[in-house]
């Protein structure tokens, strides 16, 4: 049992598989990031482009900012490069990329720099991200260069750090359509040399723009975004990959920390402790609760805890989640695999003698199915062990469903008189299929105790008018009995099955 589950959870994701798909569809982009103008992120490109026409691909040049850099301009010899459009605005004359002659040549691969870049008015995209998407689109590889400010969702960031508001941003869903993101990388010290050497900018624009944008913290700061954002990508990559191809073990190259939330005492004291940890090791980290079944029937403290805790995730700068599930601890340690947590936070509250005996505790399960990640167990101190509300979800339901019975009653008498209106008038034998339908009418309005009261009550009424001898509960075919009796077991188990999708629907609408 235990290796047809794993090798269940070993086969590849759907979704992901999927996705790869569609990304094999589409041509290939290569971003190559940069901190800051200046870092050599056109000449490393080029690089690779001159590398590619080696191996006999068949690669233009859109367009190339060279800035005067006569060693950038060194590596356009050898390559083709597409003649700019020239636009009339306002009585000047702007070049810009050539959208459709790139398109009409068709190569295999273009080089585009300054992927942030706003063009002129006349041209077909505003944007020349927009023109590096439609030559994706067409099926035309593409090498790119941006810079990490350029990134929508740092404008803010940037703006702080710098005080300066970057205008010309991209969607982030740009860089995560990235086949590949390649970050050039130069300490800040090496860029404000090659600036004072006139290598970025003409001297008069270097003194400006050493004296305002690029101080050594603004310099510093805007490379651990660029960092940040490189091994968030290759992160995600590897998660991709790990999806599609089911590959075994745990691959926890950068730490993430997984904080185990339940409705116990010791919630908040688990997210606090998570926050610490995570803040020490300078890591990501969430907290997730496992949501079980008729959870919405809890005490209202057990469920406010919940929600506190999972409050006080997000204002400690943690992941709230919320994922269903009726084992919890198979659910923690499979979401963990999922967002390739290295290390889970799970509490282990005091709990009675009795309790424990032949009951396993989440703890236990989730050492059982951790695998490779590390599990710390935070004890309760000087906590008493809490005398929990026995659950029942049969009384759990009763609170809600009471109104139901009624209800359940009619759509079995509906049923009742339908079967016997058809079978007046068409040769039916059965009519099971009636019934059955009531019983999951029943399980969608009032839950698993109505569709069971339907259930038994189907039978008796299927009984009493339809099975010989008629107005009798009695039967004296012995087929009668085997046909009621497998009735009642699909009636109870649709219904079942019904009652739970109707609660996990419940629980996503609250979520």
């Amino acid at each position: 049992m235990t290796r047809e589950r794993s090798e269940t959870e070993r086969r590849p994701s759907p979704e992901a598989l999927l996705a790869q798909a569609a990304r094999e569809d589409r041509r290939r982009l290569k971003v190559f990031v940069g901190a800051a103008p200046g870092v050599g992120k056109t000449y490393a490109m080029l690089q690779a482009a001159r590398e590619q026409q080696r191996q006999g691909a068949d690669v233009v040049v859109g367009v190339v900012e060279t800035h005067g850099r006569p060693e950038t301009r060194a590596l356009l010899d050898g390559l083709e490069v597409i003649p700019k459009r020239r636009l009339e605005y306002r009585g000047q004359a702007l070049e810009e990329m050539d959208l459709d002659a790139i398109l009409a040549r068709r190569p295999a691969l273009v080089i585009v720099d300054e992927l942030a870049h706003t063009n002129a008015p006349g041209s077909r995209h505003p944007k020349r991200f927009q023109d590096v998407e439609e030559l994706l689109d067409a099926g035309i590889d593409v090498y790119t260069t941006v810079n990490i400010q350029h990134l929508e969702s740092l404008n803010d960031v940037v703006a702080q750090i710098t005080g300066v508001r970057v205008r010309e941003t991209i969607p982030d869903r740009t860089l995560d359509r990235a086949d590949e993101v390649k970050l050039i990388d130069l300490s800040p010290e090496e860029l404000l040399e090659r600036l004072r050497e006139g290598k970025v900018y003409v001297p008069e624009q270097a003194e400006r723009a050493i004296r305002n944008y690029f101080r050594p913290s603004n310099l510093t700061a805007l490379r651990e975004l660029a960092l940040r954002e490189t091994a968030e990508h290759v992160d995600d990559q590897m998660q991709a990959y790990m999806r599609t191809q089911a590959a075994e073990g745990h691959w926890a190259v950068a730490e993430r920390i997984m904080v185990a939330v339940s409705g116990g005492p010791l919630a908040e004291r688990l997210v606090r402790a998570a926050r610490r940890i995570a803040e020490r090791r300078d890591a990501p980290w969430l907290a997730v609760f496992v949501e079980p079944p008729h959870f919405q029937h809890r005490s209202e403290t057990e469920r406010e805890r919940v929600m506190r805790a999972l409050r006080l995730a997000e204002q400690l700068g943690g992941e709230a989640v919320i994922i269903p599930g009726q084992n919890v601890a198979e659910e923690l340690a499979r979401y963990a695999r999922d967002r390739n947590v290295s290390e889970i936070i799970v509490g282990d509250p005091p709990r009675s003698r009795w309790r424990t005996l032949g009951r396993r505790s989440v703890v236990d399960g989730l050492l059982e199915r951790r695998g490779p990640i590390d599990v710390r167990v935070l004890a309760a101190e000087g906590q008493r062990a809490e005398r929990p509300e026995p659950f029942s979800p049969v009384r759990a339901r009763r609170k809600t469903t009471s109104a139901g019975y009624i209800p359940a009653a009619v759509l079995v008498a509906a049923a009742g008189l339908a079967a016997s209106g058809v079978m007046a008038v068409l040769p039916l034998r059965d009519p099971g299929m009636l019934f059955l339908a009531a019983v999951l009418l029943s399980a969608v309005w009032g839950g698993i105790a109505a569709s069971v009261f339907a259930s038994i009550l189907s039978v008796v009424v299927y009984d009493f008018f339809f099975t010989e001898p008629f107005y009798s509960l009695r039967m004296t075919d012995p087929q009668d009995y085997l046909s009621l009796g497998a009735f009642l077991v699909v009636a109870v188990l649709t219904s079942h099955l019904t009652a739970r999708v109707r609660d996990q629907a419940d629980a996503a609408r609250r979520r």
